[in-house]
């Protein structure tokens, strides 16, 4: 009994010390947060912005199979170089052309062409590009859109295949 409530006392007081030290470390800590948010403020305001003439396009209504293509111009309204790492459409059918790993110094001006194949795409599509850069956000979005009207040869096709396997699955 003795051996277990020494056991209990000397375990408290492990307890209450390491409490003790931790609440120490904590202010420490604090005061590094504190830093590093101000350090991360100052470098924020620093960064590179994008700012887009526009951020959507809508090319309305083309013919299944067409390729399309918008120029989305983009200006660096930051105080620091702008530089686009990597530019990527939602799907293969949508192709970014941008200037990668190039400087754009404040105040320059740039482009990224967006074309859009719309081969197998009927009906209305909606489709992104995701630009990762050096900007404070670190990824901008860059919208497309059309209403693609099907090729009435492949529409058919797609409802014979359609037809099939609901046939197969009854």
């Amino acid at each position: 009994m003795k051996k277990l409530l020494g056991i209990a006392m000397i375990g408290s007081a492990v307890l209450f010390t390491a409490c003790g030290d931790s609440n120490a470390a904590k202010k420490v800590d604090d005061k590094k947060v504190e830093t590093s948010a101000a350090e991360a403020a100052a470098a924020a305001t620093e960064a590179p912005v994008m700012t887009f003439d526009k951020v959507m396009h809508d090319f309305g209504t083309i013919a299944e199979g067409e390729r399309v293509q918008t120029v989305f111009s983009f200006t660096n309204t930051g105080k620091s170089d702008l530089v686009i790492v990597d530019a990527r459409g939602s799907c293969g059918c949508t192709v970014p052309s941008y200037p990668k790993n190039t400087p754009i110094a404040p105040g320059e001006k740039g482009e990224i062409t967006v074309s859009f194949d719309s081969n197998n795409k009927p009906n209305m599509q909606q489709k992104t590009v995701t630009i990762s850069a050096n900007t404070e956000s670190g990824r901008e979005m860059l919208r497309i859109k059309a209403m693609v009207t099907p090729d009435p040869v492949k529409q058919a096709q797609r409802n014979e295949q359609a037809k099939a396997r609901q046939q197969a699955n009854n």
